[in-house]
């Protein structure tokens, strides 16, 4: 019966018949599960049956009793329905209450007007009765009457049975046998009913393929997904669903790592050993503070960047505590000559970028091996300059101080501290603390993380504020508080919140391209315009929040030189893809936009680069390549930009044209042309492949056990491999930060804090 009026049990509105289709392998499991939903749902409207016989239920469940309608073909059940215990009629279980309606109350039941009355039983046509019951009248109840097999039999298909009289049974537990009573019957029916027929099970091929993808997923999450996890019962309870057999965390350890580690290991090797040469990247020689893993551990992932724009995993290692230079330079180059042992094949290692240790261990390794270009990567140099300008820009420690005493006030006084949480709530629906460093007190070397934070959350509270402190509560509390009455005049003033508006400004505009540096990884060319572009930005916003451009300017150059490198210019001048038009028609290296420091790098460079005897030809066609250029029609097929389907930028479409144009059309610059090649495709970040805090637990606990090492250095290198050849650069903390962070700011969470990334 169709149903649509409300119901008086959690169970009446839920649907129950869905089809099914045994046609295939995957129609059987859509039975299997179509039958635990119909049998779900046939034994919750048992126990709300026993529940209202009991007197905590609606009245005509007295007279209504569930029960499963099997499938003929496969024996599994496929519907529930009601039938009526006076007269054996059978109705749809979509809406019991809608069935009690139409069929006892309106008098559709020939038999319900005579039945016995019981206290569950209203009158005909009447609102039902009351829920509460008398201790003595609960043997009054009518019992559950036992279901005519002959009905279900017919049902799914047997014989029938001769029909037999309406039985009404005395139980001698009482009436709280009726729920055993229905377990039983549905033991019956399910003894009755035939089994169902399982599936084709999967060929040993599919099995095997199945529990192989199975386990690169484990592997490949790095420790996000832990092996034993394997043994959970629902887990293995899943595997058996689909017809997998299960998968002991031993075989994960074992044989199946190995396996996976030695293809990912030789499809790496052979696609270093195809490149003509390469660039090792090193990331995470920073601590990362492990507070919860117990320890503090650097785990230092070196990567080699390849001229086709791929990028290979080659080791990890691991060091705890601070990492002095000279062993930072030693693995270094103990990578290098693992790449490359003859002398004269290390030269194919043409730089390293790295994220410290530039001042001794880069320029270390940079003079003994003239070959090399060795740089620190524009990500950290950015991150440090809001790091310069929270310690060294006079607008930065003032906002900072005036932040600190209002929220301190504010999360301390009791009194203001409801007050503000209540207008809080009124704005946002929700109120919590202001946060604020933890050495707030000593004012210094304070995490910047949450001094990023405290400004957020001022900024966002800003009305419930000013709401807060016009109270008449809160002038009560100026009157002995002098620091009430300082809180009440900066929340007052406008200057107060314009430079803290000026403050979160410049935060945002140096965050931004940081995160566009991250995501886009750009070459060394780019640098020189980076750095221009930051400056151009800095400058509109000393302009537009009335702030004086010499401090900050005066900041920003010290970052840049510390940063610098020659190789930026000659990069710049040497990439087709920064070639300007002139008033001829010819496309020229932009050798103007040069500071005469920085063509004198260019020179120097260049030289050191190539041998003694090549040096004065390199020079001559340093020249050459000034005067003429390249042909425009080239230049113009190197600069194309397309828009990028997920940013929606444009970006230049193919960005290996720089260098292949030096190695074909460019030939005749033998000299120049072979630096230039090795020169514009230098990465200038050392963003690489991000470990878990999971995998910094397993260093943690199995640090000091060979075979425990050698298992997570496998387990990283696949890992690894596998998220650099999908360009998959985030780790699942930074993908889940960013899933319920519904499109706040994330990434200065991750770069002010201790974070490591291989």
């Amino acid at each position: 019966m169709a149903a649509t009026a409300s119901s008086n049990s959690p169970l009446d509105s839920v649907s129950v018949s869905v089809p099914v289709s045994a046609s295939s392998a995957g129609g059987v499991v859509a039975e299997d599960i179509t039958a635990r939903a119909v049998h779900k749902r046939y034994e919750g409207l048992v126990t709300v049956r026993c529940k209202a016989i009991k007197g905590k239920g609606a009245w005509y469940w007295a007279h209504l009793e569930p029960f499963l309608v099997h499938s003929s073909d496969t024996g599994l059940p496929k519907a529930v329905k009601l039938r009526c215990s006076l007269c054996n009629a059978v109705f749809s279980a979509s809406n019991p209450s809608r069935t009690a309606s139409e069929h006892l109350k309106r008098g559709t039941c020939p038999t319900f007007s005579s039945a016995p009355k019981s206290p569950l039983s209203p009158p005909p046509n009447s609102d039902p009765p009351s829920r509460k019951r008398h201790a003595s009248a609960a043997y009054q109840i009518p019992p559950l009457a036992v279901i005519d097999p002959s009905q279900i039999c017919t049902q799914i298909g047997y014989p029938a049975a001769p029909p037999r009289p309406q039985q009404h049974l005395v139980l001698s537990g009482g009436k709280e046998d009726l729920g055993a009573l229905a377990m039983l019957e549905d033991s019956v029916k399910k003894l009755k009913s035939p089994k169902a027929s399982p599936g084709p099970p999967l060929s040993k091929t599919q099995i095997n393929s199945a529990v192989s993808l199975l386990a690169e997923w484990v592997y490949e999450s790095c420790g996000a997904v832990s092996f034993s996890g394997v043994d959970h019962p629902k887990f293995k309870a899943f595997l058996q669903q689909v017809g997998l057999p299960p998968i002991s965390p031993r075989e994960l350890a074992g044989t199946r790592l190995d396996v996976c580690y030695e293809e990912a290991k030789s499809e790496s090797e052979v696609k270093i050993r195809d490149a003509a040469f390469f660039q090792l990247a090193a990331n995470g020689w920073k601590p990362r503070c492990g507070s919860e893993c117990g320890a503090v551990e650097n785990l230092v992932g070196l990567t080699v960047n390849l001229p086709n724009g791929s990028s290979v995993f080659r080791r990890a290692v691991f060091a705890g505590g601070t990492v002095p230079s000279e062993f930072a330079e030693e693995v270094l180059w103990e990578t290098i000559t693992g790449i490359c042992p003859g002398s004269v094949t290390q030269q194919r290692c043409v730089g390293i970028v790295a994220d410290k240790f530039r001042a001794k261990a880069l320029r270390n390794l940079e003079s003994r091996n003239n070959w090399m270009v060795n740089l620190s990567c524009q990500l950290q140099g950015f991150i440090s300059l809001i790091k310069d300008f929270s310690k060294e820009l006079p607008l930065f420690k003032k906002v900072t101080q005036n932040c600190l005493k209002l929220a301190n006030f504010s999360n301390t006084n009791l009194q203001v501290r409801n007050s503000f949480h209540n207008f809080e709530l009124q704005e946002h629906e929700h109120a919590c603390l202001i946060r604020v460093p933890s050495n707030s007190q000593g004012g210094e070397n304070l995490n910047f993380t949450v001094l990023y934070a405290m400004i957020q959350d001022i900024l966002s509270s800003s009305s419930a504020l000013r709401a807060a402190v016009n109270e008449d509560s809160y002038k009560v509390v100026c009157v002995e508080d002098p620091v009430a009455r300082e809180v009440v005049d900066m929340v007052k003033d406008v200057g107060f919140w314009g430079e803290l508006e000026a403050v979160y400004s410049l935060i945002k505009l140096v965050q931004g391209m940081a995160q566009e540096i991250e995501a886009e990884r750009p070459l060394v060319g780019k640098c020189l315009p980076l750095w221009e572009d930051l400056r151009g930005k800095v400058k509109d916003w000393c302009k537009e929040f009335n702030v004086a451009e010499g401090p900050i300017k005066r900041i920003v150059e010290r970052r840049f030189r510390k940063n610098y490198h020659p190789a930026w210019s000659a990069a710049f001048i040497l990439d087709p893809l920064y070639l300007m038009r002139d008033n001829s028609g010819k496309y020229l290296p932009p050798f103007k936009r040069l500071t005469p420091e920085q063509e004198k790098d260019v020179d120097k460079l260049i030289t050191r680069l190539v041998s003694r005897e090549e040096a004065h030809i390199a020079l001559m066609e340093l020249m050459k390549w000034r005067s003429e250029g390249l042909d425009p029609l080239y230049a113009q097929a190197v600069q194309v930009k397309q828009r990028d389907p997920m940013t929606g930028k444009m970006k230049v479409a193919n960005p290996q044209s720089s260098r292949l144009v030096w190695e074909t059309c460019l030939s005749e610059f033998k000299s120049l042309g072979k630096v230039a090649a090795r020169l514009i495709f230098l990465h200038a970040t050392s963003c690489g492949f991000k470990c878990n805090w999971s995998l910094l637990r397993w260093v943690s606990a199995h640090g000091h056990s060979r075979s425990g090492m050698d298992r997570i250095q496998k387990v990283i290198f696949i890992a690894a491999h596998s998220k650099l050849e999908r360009r998959d650069f985030f780790s699942e903390e930074e993908k889940d930060s960013k899933l319920f962070a519904n499109g706040e700011d994330h990434v200065l969470s991750e770069v002010f804090t201790d974070g490591s990334s291989l």
